[in-house]
């Protein structure tokens, strides 16, 4: 990465405030100046991955490191549009480099064609923020330990077919929200409608701070569903959390996950896994109707575009400390078209 000048204002070069203009009037240069000196470990370079990357390189970090030891396969054609053609065979993150890196020259990104497996602790204490996709639970669960233990920002998503996910556990996270001033009304003056209506300008805002505490992905997915609260929130709740507890149990049992190619064998699986599942945590069978196996293979362009979309988002708020976060999971629906927000965990 080339170093600039800090010649611009505000401490920024003047090229960066070209660069950024549009995203510092959105969000205000501090804000800016935050991403700016944050890095980033994206894992997984799938479809979904190159989505966070494109988000990430655009909106100015520090720098990305995109960690994949996988080749690249027919399938990632579809949705990875980093990758050029004529890949097969290489590197998923080595292949992905060059086109991400020329989407933001002033970001320093980098390839990493390790696996995620055997890094060490402090491999991920050097980042702001770790984002994993295409990871089993239980790698989760583990950097989301070492991640929360030292205070970084943690998210996993993943896209499976018509459906995604992202999760966030930031621990303690303190940010600031802007808000329209409500002046205090004065002392003997007429109180009424017209005047409330008069007294707010939507024009005059305020910056309030506030703080949200988060749970780890291990309390997020041992939620105990027996309680009274529980069942209530089971009754209004889509049944995506408990899909992507049955897709992430077939990643572990099988190290991959459902296969168009197999999808007779796989589907079977998909609903003996379903039972199961749903058996241990103490839900009917019927939360999860038989027909989501026809929905949950592949990764889908669109569908990577839209979780990538909120999963690039959440990370730049959290980096940036600007507007509220999600707390804690956010689940898209392709067949419906909509995404929903769940705070999930203990009561």
């Amino acid at each position: 990465m080339v170093e600039k000048e800090e010649g611009g204002p505000g401490g920024i070069s003047e090229e960066e405030a070209a660069q950024y203009d549009r995203q510092i009037r959105l969000w205000g240069l501090e804000a800016q100046k935050r991403l700016r000196a944050s890095r980033v470990l994206l894992v997984g370079m799938k479809g979904l991955g190159a989505e966070v990357a494109k988000n990430l390189i655009l909106a100015g970090v520090k720098g990305l490191t995109m960690l994949d030891h996988q080749q690249v396969s027919q399938e990632d054609t579809r949705a990875q549009f980093l990758i050029p053609g004529g890949s097969l065979g290489r590197n998923r993150a080595e292949a992905s480099l060059e086109r991400a890196q020329n989407l933001n020259p002033m970001v320093d990104v980098k390839a990493d064609a390790g696996n995620v497996d055997t890094k060490p602790e402090e491999f991920f204490t050097q980042f702001d923020a770790v984002c994993l996709t295409c990871c089993s639970r239980d790698v989760m669960v583990k950097i989301n330990h070492i991640c929360h233990k030292n205070s970084v920002k943690f998210f996993a998503g993943d896209v499976f077919g018509y459906h995604g996910y992202m999760f966030a556990d930031l621990g303690d996270h303190d940010f600031v929200e802007e808000k329209t001033k409500v002046p205090k009304a004065s002392p003997g003056v007429e109180d009424g409608p017209d005047t409330k209506k008069a007294r707010v300008d939507p024009s005059e805002t305020t910056m309030v701070k506030k703080r949200l505490s988060f749970c780890p992905l291990k309390e997020a997915l041992s939620v105990d569903w027996s309680g009274e609260k529980a069942a209530a929130a089971l009754k209004r709740m889509a049944p995506d959390y408990f899909l992507l507890q049955v897709l992430l149990k077939f990643r572990t049992d099988n190290g991959r996950d459902p296969s168009p190619q197999r999808y007779a064998e796989d589907s079977k699986l998909l609903l003996q896994i379903r039972t199961d599942v749903l058996e241990v945590l103490g839900v009917s069978a019927e939360v999860l109707p038989d027909e989501f196996v026809s929905y949950c293979f592949s990764e889908m362009a669109p569908v990577c575009a839209v979780v990538g979309g909120i999963l690039g988002q959440e990370v730049v708020k959290a980096l940036s400390q600007r507007d509220p976060p999600h707390n804690n999971f956010f689940f898209f629906d392709g067949i419906k078209g909509n995404g929903t927000v769940e705070c999930l965990g203990p009561p």
